[in-house]
């Protein structure tokens, strides 16, 4: 858990029936780079089913960075906690590429829930799963070092995100350094010095736009506390 919660995403976990119906509710859009889809704090209810590209989902902290909480894929919904409980919007959403998708009123969206049993299951599940994602990653942040934490980091984007390339994993979503510092809840200079000792030790590969990640395992074994090669960092 971490950056993803979901392994099966709504839209792929509902029925053709549910699919079409909440399809009809809505209105599509399309965002581009960097674009904010909701932001924290505005008293919205308008929920937003990701139909392509990805989103970060983050909060300002009190320094004036952000922590990167979460990135959502096609098939996702962004923006269900304020369509079901009204409140003002607790995180922001921005969109990494060209984004589209779905704009559901929060009003449609939660009778469609209450009409729908299976389409109301899957939400309470995937908010279990968020819950469960936020409390994991509130335990690294007090336990584990920034070398920990970024190692933890790049496996979760490996996994979820990397294609094999000339014995390689690349990753689809290649973070920018200040994005991968506010996903591990450090600064972009600790995380460029732990990059800087991944890179020695051969086990990544940095460039404009792009990560490589050389050996997985060394990083697992980062991750879960274990050193590589006799090196300490964080």
């Amino acid at each position: 858990m971490g950056l993803f919660a979901e392994r099966h995403t709504f839209m792929q976990e509902l029925g053709p029936a549910d699919r079409a119906a909440l399809t009809g509710l809505g209105t599509r859009r399309v965002w581009t780079a960097h674009e904010t889809l909701l932001a924290e704090g505005e008293h919205t209810t308008f929920a937003v089913v990701l139909l392509s590209g990805w989103c970060a989902v983050w909060t300002a902290t009190e320094r004036g960075g952000r922590l990167l909480l979460a990135l959502r894929q096609t098939g996702e919904v962004v923006g269900d906690m304020a369509a079901l409980d009204g409140r003002p919007r607790s995180a922001s959403v921005s969109a990494l590429g060209e984004v589209s998708g779905l704009v559901v009123p929060g009003e449609r969206f939660r009778r469609f829930l209450a009409a729908r049993p299976h389409a109301n299951a899957l939400i309470i599940g995937q908010l279990a799963e968020r819950l469960r994602s936020a409390d994991h990653e509130r335990r690294a942040l007090a336990s584990m070092t920034v070398l920990e934490r970024l190692s933890e980091r790049l496996v979760e984007l490996a996994a979820r995100t990397g294609r094999v390339e000339n014995g390689e994993v690349t990753l689809r979503v290649s973070l920018a350094q200040h994005e991968l510092a506010a996903s591990v809840g450090s600064t972009r200079e600790a995380v460029a010095k732990a990059l800087r000792l991944l890179r020695e030790q051969g086990l990544v590969r940095t460039g404009p736009g792009s990560l490589a990640i050389a050996d997985l395992e060394p990083l697992r074994l980062l991750a879960s506390g274990k050193r590589h090669g006799g090196r300490d960092g964080g």
